[in-house]
């Protein structure tokens, strides 16, 4: 099954956004910013939200909300096996960073 090929995190990252509620590609891009500290321009999050619906992986409605589709769901849980197995760490990652570099905020 082919599935978005990721270019970065951004297609994974709104595929894990609109699986817990459907959003309007400005919502998105606010919860973008929430996790980067900057908020993506138009011209980056909504061409890639058109090249996402045209591959079916999401549909949207008449109030401009992005849900995903079956495709959409398979696509997440491809893009989450590969995260999870690339980072199974994350809390010695996390830890690390902490203790020697004090990089996160709620160590």
């Amino acid at each position: 099954m082919e599935h978005c090929k990721s270019k970065g995190f951004l297609h994974f990252l709104i595929l894990w956004l609109v699986s817990k509620k459907s959003r309007t590609g400005a919502e998105i891009a606010t919860e973008l910013e929430k996790r980067k500290g900057k908020k993506p321009s138009p011209g980056t999050i909504y061409p890639v939200l058109k090249s996402m619906k045209e591959k079916d992986l999401l549909t949207i409605d008449n109030n401009k909300s992005y849900t995903l589709t079956q495709k959409g769901i398979k696509s997440l849980e491809i893009h989450l096996d590969a995260f999870i197995k690339t980072f199974y760490d994350i809390d010695e990652m996390k830890s690390c960073c902490c203790e020697h570099q004090n990089l996160y905020k709620e160590c």
